[in-house]
């Protein structure tokens, strides 16, 4: 017979002769091919052939998880395979621009566009799945002309809780639903005055309780949107729930709500320490993590606080760092595994001489170089 690993190879046997006054051997019609993942069964070998080589698994089958030290394991399922790379900083403005029309929608009384929102969190969530960019862009972003705070806000929130919820285990349809969640967090804001988000240090007692009517206004408009999940329902209602039931609206002890609004809350409070409405000064990212680490106990719980420090390291991408040699350097990439031990450009020696050929270094790979501390922009 004609073995298909023969046909591969160019090669053809002759099939063996018929015995004087036999009819010649029927020729077996082909064999009908396999569907794509199913695997190929065991066929006994032709006389005096070798014994066939094993069979190469399915192409298309995804990886499966390797426990190598010092990788990560690889996915057991393909990352949106469905959806083309693309640039981090205009689809960060597309849901920008998307939550600024969900504004009108809170005007209009028009119909919520579910459809369109899961699509666009679903793209950001492949995005991130595939590189950290996205990640950054969020996490440095200021608003744009034309688009208001709070669009943006709602914006970095929906992107960087969606990589926490995937540091913490979460599988592609819940990072999806926490995405969406987060960006509508806040359209209860939307319905009061805006000089409430510029002097929230200050507010009398009859504002700050307006204020923390907010998630209650914003759940009044998701059910009138008919949202596809209660979850999103009660992750936007529960986000300024704490763990000791010092939050609002409901007091509520960390026991009692649920765990993506625990993420968005802790999300929703570095986004506004990192960009907070003008005029209130904003804090460098590795500020506002030392804040948030000192309350952590009170808070948030510790396993999220922990994977925001390893997205966002004490000293994340773009941060002027001084080493023990005395030389300055910026933060170009975070090694998540040793989140004080990032990779660094060196601009300056250690006597404060700008290089003219910078130099990368990364610490993870040179135990005797480490952060003595932060830069300031322009300093020494």
């Amino acid at each position: 017979m004609v073995r298909m690993s023969d046909i591969v190879r160019g090669i053809v046997r002759d099939k063996p002769a018929a015995a004087p006054g036999e009819p010649a051997p029927p020729v077996a019609p082909p064999a009908a091919p396999a569907p794509p993942r199913a695997r190929p069964v065991a066929e006994a070998p032709a006389p005096a052939s070798p014994a066939p080589r094993p069979a190469p698994p399915p192409h298309d089958e995804p990886p499966r998880a390797v426990d190598t030290a010092g990788l990560d394991t690889l996915p057991l399922e393909p990352a949106f395979p469905e959806m083309p790379a693309e640039s981090a900083e205009p689809l960060f403005i597309e849901i920008q621009l998307f939550l600024a029309r969900v504004r009108e929608v809170t005007r209009t009384g028009d119909s919520f566009p579910w459809a369109e929102l899961e699509r666009l969190i679903e793209r950001c969530a492949a995005s991130l799945e595939r590189s950290g960019e996205l990640f950054w862009v969020a996490n440095n972003a200021a608003a744009p002309a034309g688009v208001d705070y709070l669009s943006v806000h709602q914006a970095r929130v929906a992107t960087l809780a969606i990589a926490i919820g995937a540091s913490v285990g979460y599988d592609r349809t819940p990072r999806v639903q926490l995405g969406m969640a987060g960006c509508l967090i806040d359209v209860g804001l939307w319905q009061l005055p805006e000089g409430l988000l510029r002097q929230l240090d200050a507010l009398s007692p009859e504002e700050q309780a307006l204020y923390r009517s907010h998630p209650r206004l914003s759940v009044e408009w998701i059910r009138r949107w008919s949202p596809p999940s209660e979850g999103i329902v009660d992750a936007v209602l529960q986000h300024h729930e704490r763990e000791q039931g010092q939050g609002f609206p409901q007091g509520l002890p960390g026991a009692a709500s649920s765990q993506d609004a625990k993420i968005l809350g802790l999300i929703d409070t570095y986004t506004g320490l990192t960009m907070p409405p003008p005029p209130r000064p904003r804090l460098r990212p590795h500020e506002a993590i030392r804040q948030i680490v000192r309350t952590k106990h009170e808070l948030f719980p510790s396993v999220l606080v922990k994977a925001l420090l390893s997205e966002i390291s004490v000293f994340p991408p773009g941060t002027l760092v001084r080493l023990n040699t005395g030389e300055v350097g910026r933060v170009t990439a975070v090694n998540r595994n040793h989140p004080l031990r990032p990779r660094v450009e060196i601009v300056a020696d250690g006597k404060g001489q700008r290089l003219a050929s910078p130099k990368t270094t990364d610490l993870s790979d040179a135990p005797f170089l480490y952060i003595t501390g932060a830069v300031a922009e322009g300093g020494r």
